[in-house]
């Protein structure tokens, strides 16, 4: 991949890990309510199912980035399609 692209990836990946942390602390204190009403527990069953789906998609978008123009070490890396040889076991 281009440097832009990584780079570009590398900014991404960082502002989602913030928002990440951020949409965490807030299920984990949604969590933590004490409700005394039916309504307050549906807002709050509400809220922390957006959050869920918020917080999957988010380690979803993450590591797709990093699969694509991101090794390990955080630098680019040209992706290379896979190829399979067919392997012939038995006998014929």
């Amino acid at each position: 991949m281009d440097e832009p692209g990584a780079a570009q990836a590398v900014e991404l990946v960082r502002a989602l890990r913030d928002q990440l942390h951020e949409m965490t602390h807030e299920l984990v204190r949604l969590e933590g309510q004490d409700v005394t009403s039916t309504s307050q527990a549906s807002a709050i069953r509400y809220a922390t199912a957006a959050l869920r789906r918020d917080i999957n998609e988010a380690k979803t978008l993450i590591d797709r980035l990093q699969r694509r123009y991101l090794n390990s070490d955080g630098h680019a890396q040209a992706r290379r399609p896979i190829r399979h040889q067919a392997r012939r076991t038995g006998s014929y």
